[in-house]
C-alpha cells in the first residue's frame, strides 16, 4: 500500500526492516495539496544500509567562544549548552553503529528527513493559507531506532542542524544533572503521550510528558516555552510504542509501530467498506433518492449523491435546502425524521488507515466535521486531549484537526435502507 520511500536497497531481493511510520494528525490521507518528496502526510522509518546513530563521548568546559566554534567545527555531531557569556558545554557525540536515527522539524534542510509544517483545522492548508509564524522548531526532534530487534525506538527533543549541531543558547532550559551530565529542553518543547494499552479499542489517554534532549521525561511546564522545566518522571522512559502521540507544538504526529500497523485495516480494506456500503444503497429518508459516498480519491468535493447528516441525532439524509429555523445559527437544522435541531453537515470517509483501531464498519461521524470511521476508533479518538496553542488541550478529529464538540464529540449514524 505505502511504498518504502527511502533506503529500499537494504538487501537484494530481501524486504528492508521497517521501524514504524509516523502519521500527522489532521490530514485524511495525504497533504491537501499533494505529498512532495520529504513533505508528507505519512512517514516511512526504513532500516538504513549502513547506521547513522551517534551517541554522547568527550565533554568539553569552554570559556571563549572561538574555542567553542572549533570543538562544534571539527566535523562531529556535537550538543552545546551555552550557561554564560565566558563558558559554553560542548558535548561531542561519536558513531553509534549499532543504532539509526532519523530528524523532524520545519526546516528542508538535508539533515531533515521529516519536514513538518504547522496544522490547519479543518484542512484548508493549501498555498494561500500560510502560516505567518510558525511555532514548530526547524530542528524540532530526533528519532533513533535500534538496529537489531525488537528495534526500539526513543525519541529525543531536538534535531541536529547541516553542521551536525545543537546550540542550546543562555535563555534555553538547561541544566547539569546529579551524575554530571547536560541536559535541556526546546523552546516549545517536544510533548510525548502514550496511550494506555496499547493502540487499540480498549485503550485509555495516558499523560501528556515533555521529553528532553538527552531523552529524559519530565511533567509539563507551565505553559509551553516556560523557563523552568517540569519534574522528573523517573519510572517513564522515551521509548515510543504503538499508538505514542508526539507534539511538536503546531503538528502532532501519530507513531505506529511496523506490527501495529500489520494488525490495521489498510486502504484497500477501507475501500471495500466504502464500496459495501454504497452496495447496500442507504436512501434518503426524504428524497428516497440513493446516497453513495465518493471514491477516496474524491475526498474533498461534495457530490450529488454524497450522504449528509443532523449530528445531533445521526440521522443520514441527501443534501435537501428546507429545514432551517430563525432562531438558530446558519448551520443548524431540525431533522425532518425527529424534529432535533443540529449541525447538519456532508459525511467524508476516513481515509487514513493510521488512525484505525480496529477494522470495523464506518458507522460513526465526528462532530462537528462529519469525519466517519469504525466506532472504535471514533470513540477512541474523542477521549484524546491534544495539545492546543500554548496550554491548552482539546479533543480533535485525527482526519482534519477540527476541535470535537457535542454531547460525546462522535454520533452513531442512522441510513435508511432502500425501501423496495
Amino acid at each position: 500500500m505505502f511504498s518504502p520511500s527511502q533506503e529500499e536497497h537494504c538487501a537484494p531481493n530481501k524486504e528492508p526492516v521497517k521501524y514504524g511510520e509516523l502519521v500527522v494528525l489532521g490530514y485524511n490521507g495525504s497533504l491537501p495539496n499533494g505529498d512532495r518528496g520529504r513533505r508528507k502526510s505519512r512517514f516511512a522509518l526504513y532500516k538504513r544500509p549502513k547506521a547513522n546513530g551517534v551517541k554522547p563521548s568527550t565533554v568539553h568546559v569552554i570559556s571563549t567562544p572561538q574555542a567553542s566554534k572549533a570543538v562544534s567545527c571539527k566535523g562531529q555531531h556535537s550538543i552545546s549548552y551555552t550557561l554564560s557569556r565566558n563558558q559554553t558545554v560542548v558535548v561531542e557525540y561519536t558513531h553509534d553503529k549499532d543504532t539509526d536515527m532519523f530528524q523532524v522539524g520545519r526546516s528542508t534542510e538535508s539533515p531533515i528527513d521529516f519536514v513538518v509544517t504547522d496544522t490547519i483545522s479543518g484542512c484548508q492548508n493549501n498555498d494561500e493559507t500560510q502560516i505567518t509564524q510558525s511555532t514548530i522548531s526547524r530542528f524540532a526532534c530526533r528519532i533513533v531506532c535500534d538496529r537489531s530487534p525488537p528495534y526500539t525506538a526513543r525519541i529525543f527533543a531536538a534535531g541536529f542542524d547541516s553542521s551536525k549541531n545543537i546550540f542550546l543558547g543562555e535563555k534555553a532550559a538547561k541544566w547539569k544533572n546529579p551524575d554530571g551530565h547536560m541536559d535541556g529542553l526546546t523552546t516549545n518543547g517536544v510533548l510525548v503521550m502514550h496511550p494506555k494499552g496499547g493502540f487499540t479499542e480498549e485503550s485509555r489517554p495516558g499523560v501528556w510528558r515533555e521529553i528532553s534532549v538527552c531523552g529524559d521525561v519530565y511533567t509539563l511546564r507551565e505553559t509551553r516555552s516556560a523557563q523552568q522545566r517540569g519534574k522528573l518522571v523517573e519510572n517513564e522512559t522515551n521509548v515510543l510504542q504503538d499508538g505514542s502521540l508526539i507534539d511538536l507544538c503546531g503538528a502532532t504526529l501519530l507513531w505506529r509501530t511496523a506490527d501495529g500497523l500489520f494488525h490495521t485495516p489498510t486502504q484497500k480494506h477501507i475501500e471495500a467498506l466504502r464500496q459495501e456500503i454504497n452496495a447496500a444503497r442507504p436512501q434518503c429518508p426524504v428524497g428516497l433518492n440513493t446516497l453513495a459516498f465518493p471514491s477516496i480519491n474524491r475526498k474533498d468535493v461534495v457530490e450529488e449523491k454524497q450522504p449528509w447528516a443532523y449530528l445531533s441525532c445521526g440521522h443520514v439524509h441527501g443534501y435537501h435546502n428546507w429545514g432551517h429555523r430563525s432562531d438558530t445559527e446558519a448551520n443548524e437544522r431540525e431533522c425532518p425524521m425527529c424534529r432535533t435541531v443540529g449541525p447538519y453537515v456532508p459525511l467524508w470517509l476516513g481515509c487514513e488507515a493510521g488512525f484505525y483501531v480496529d477494522a470495523g464498519p464506518p458507522t460513526h461521524a465526528f462532530t462537528p466535521c462529519g469525519h466517519v470511521c469504525s466506532e472504535k476508533s471514533a470513540k477512541y479518538w474523542s477521549q484524546i486531549p491534544l495539545p492546543h496553542g500554548t496550554h491548552a488541550f482539546h479533543a480533535a478529529c485525527p482526519f482534519c484537526a477540527t476541535q470535537l464538540s457535542g454531547e460525546h464529540n462522535c454520533i452513531k449514524l442512522i441510513f435508511q435502507g432502500p425501501i423496495d
